[in-house]
């Protein structure tokens, strides 16, 4: 499917938007990790130039929030009070930790934090389709829709040390998807998949996520079982009958698969958390789902994903948006005070980001359509320069006037922060050589 948005005398449409899914398959085995021998003799210049970046890496994790469907800038953290209502909205700006820098109205606490946060108001890209775009944002290289080249989370787990008993690369419940799942490992194999952790707020998601025959009994509630824990889940996932077609193949699959490990269901287990923080985060699905990227990222786990879909409103986005900006502000702003509290903030890389923008006009659905020229996201931690704002769009948030930042840009950064050379080249199963990225500059200007 195609979407296809024209911007043209303040007329936007869509065509094509569509909405199917499909279910979440097994993806198991974690990485062997790989290692660069000692010394520097024979070396080649880019291997020494490798090794140097390696030596500069500020974080030894990432959590990637993705709000998938494509959420709108102008009415988060670009607002534009001065421009016509059909294009400004009805929310008003507020002030933030960061004299002149305001956001949204219904953001209150991420306003509070935005002193430990840096903020990006000039993505963009030339993609309005869902699945191209998420996997240019995700991979930091522009293919197909079916996802040609492997995810950030997945060459971050080919290119760094596991522990052996967690999984590298998580993804909460499962991969970002809009029509199908992404955010794949592509051609580096099931090796480096992420492992779909599930729900944290449905009964046996775990057991979901691992593939076993325990069928999740009706849940009418959002996460109000707070007597069980995933871990409580993950025990009885041991003692369910599996599913012989769905264990891990033997092909680049550990004899003992990482969700079975004691150390990877202690951090699964949401019900060692007070209920105090747990509250703070919100019994939602992204809330637990934040929370639960905390805990995996403190006990070891090298990149997560968190997938929060749902931000793809052409229809009354107002109306929708009165219910999911709350829910946002209250999650993410836990998940910077509590990554911040715990002393995790310097060495874990958080980044929230979606897959484009709105159209800053508001259609005759009282919604805004796709709109790749310009977007915002937001990064923190491991040497980010907190408080700092890049870029600038015009008066309408429609298209971007300075510094503009690329989905290249985003990856090349993200994988500077673990050491890794982001032109290291990669090798495909049938012997080619493939560059993890083709194009790209690290964002100096947010980097301290």
């Amino acid at each position: 499917m195609l979407d296809i948005v024209l911007y043209r005398h303040g007329l936007v449409s869509c065509l094509g938007c569509g909405n199917l899914s499909r279910r979440d398959l097994l993806r198991g085995g974690v990485l062997a990790g790989l290692t660069l021998p000692g010394g520097l003799a024979g070396k080649s210049s880019a291997a020494i130039a490798t090794e140097s970046r390696r030596r500069r890496a500020t974080a030894d994790a990432a959590i990637v929030v993705f709000l998938g469907g494509g959420f709108s800038h102008l009415d988060t953290f670009d607002p534009k009070p001065e421009a016509p209502a059909e294009i400004r909205g009805p929310y008003r700006p507020i002030d933030t930790a960061i004299p002149g820098l305001h956001l949204s109205e219904h953001l209150p606490l991420l306003a509070q934090v935005m002193d430990k946060v840096a903020v990006v108001r000039s993505l963009s890209h030339d993609s309005e389709h869902h699945e191209t775009a998420t996997n240019a944002v995700l991979s930091g290289r522009f293919g197909s829709p079916f996802g040609d080249y492997p995810a950030l989370g997945a060459v971050v787990a080919h290119e760094t040390e596991g522990t052996g008993s967690l999984p590298s690369y998580v993804a909460i419940p499962r991969n970002p998807s809009f029509t199908w799942e992404l955010g794949k490992s592509a051609f580096l194999g099931r090796r480096y998949e992420a492992f779909p952790a599930g729900d944290p707020c449905r009964p046996y998601s775990v057991v979901d996520g691992a593939g076993l025959s325990v069928r999740s009994r009706p849940w009418p509630f959002p996460c109000i079982d707070k007597s069980l824990s995933l871990v409580e889940h993950a025990d009885r996932m041991e003692h369910a009958d599996r599913k012989p077609s769905m264990r891990p193949e033997k092909s680049g699959a550990m004899s003992q698969p990482p969700f079975f490990s004691q150390e990877f269901r202690r951090a699964l287990a949401l019900n060692r958390e007070s209920e105090k923080l747990r509250e703070r985060y919100g019994y939602t699905t992204a809330g637990q789902s934040m929370l639960l990227a905390r805990r995996l990222v403190e006990h070891g786990v090298r990149f997560v994903t968190v997938n929060y879909p749902g931000w793809d409103h052409h229809r009354a986005i107002f109306e929708q948006l009165n219910h999911k900006l709350p829910e946002l502000d209250r999650a993410l702003s836990a998940l910077i005070d509590d990554l911040n509290t715990r002393g995790l903030l310097a060495r874990t890389l958080l980044v929230v980001m979606g897959e484009f923008g709105r159209a800053p006009k508001i259609n005759t659905f009282a919604g805004r359509d796709h709109w790749s020229p310009a977007a915002s996201l937001l990064l923190a931690g491991a040497g980010v320069r907190a408080g700092a704002v890049l870029g600038q769009t015009d008066r309408h948030g429609a298209f971007v006037t300075h510094r503009p930042v690329s989905p290249a840009d985003v990856a090349y950064t993200i994988l500077a922060s673990f050491g890794i050379d982001p032109r290291q080249p990669l090798t495909t199963p049938d012997g080619r050589s493939i560059a993890i990225l083709d194009r790209g500059q690290l964002i100096n200007e947010l980097i301290e």
